[in-house]
């Protein structure tokens, strides 16, 4: 399985071939360096570790930079692994651009959604609150009732109730890559995919390839 680390970009639309609007989502991708294999034999699965983004050394702690160091790699701001069927193909050092994909692929897209902090069960969940009326005032956006009476006596695990809402891991799966741009390290793929502007995204081969 092949992939790269990037940053989002934002969205735009391109024209295919039709003539037809496409929206897309544009990826810095890479360049990324291999700081780190792993070995079924030595580790008991199969990964390489890649690093994105170099930055100032201030920057890293003392860990990172031995770490980096050891192998003459440059400070990597971002470190993560992707699994890979035979981690020997790989060589440490080695760079991995944009041009990892063609255009048409499908791969799915990793990152961590937008953190909306706590929010109520209405935004969170989509539920429709209570009735205005009947001379109510304050349950207009409760939750209603959690649980039954005796008998549970208690609320299930799971049940839908205000809370955190975003900053989680999402997977947007068998994204088309529509525009691969090697020169200025661009990917765009089609549809919108999670996180913030600037948030680090793992594009890997898409798992169901229908």
């Amino acid at each position: 399985m092949k992939g790269i680390l990037g940053k989002k970009v934002g969205m735009t639309q391109v024209f295919d071939q039709r003539g037809q609007v496409v929206p897309v989502t544009v990826i810095e991708a890479g360049p990324c360096f291999v700081t780190q294999r792993k070995t079924a034999e030595r580790d008991g699965y199969s990964a390489i570790q890649l690093g994105f983004e170099e930055v100032p050394a201030r920057k890293l702690n003392r860990p990172r930079m031995g770490h980096l160091r050891r192998n003459n790699l440059p400070p990597l701001r971002f470190l993560r692994e992707l699994r890979v069927k035979e981690a020997e193909e790989y060589e440490i050092g080695q760079k991995i651009l944009a041009d990892v994909f063609a255009e048409g692929e499908k791969v799915d897209v990793v990152g961590t959604t937008k953190g909306k902090g706590f929010a109520g069960a209405m935004k969170r969940h989509g539920f429709g609150g209570g009735p205005i009326t009947h001379g109510q005032s304050d349950r207009a956006r409760a939750t209603g009732s959690v649980g039954a009476c005796k008998t549970p006596g208690r609320v299930f695990p799971g049940k839908r109730m205000p809370g955190r809402m975003g900053n989680d891991r999402h997977t947007a799966q068998t994204l088309q890559v529509v525009l691969v741009d090697q020169e200025r390290n661009l990917l765009a793929v089609k549809g919108p995919v999670p996180g913030p502007k600037g948030g680090l995204l793992i594009i890997k081969e898409a798992r169901k390839q229908g």
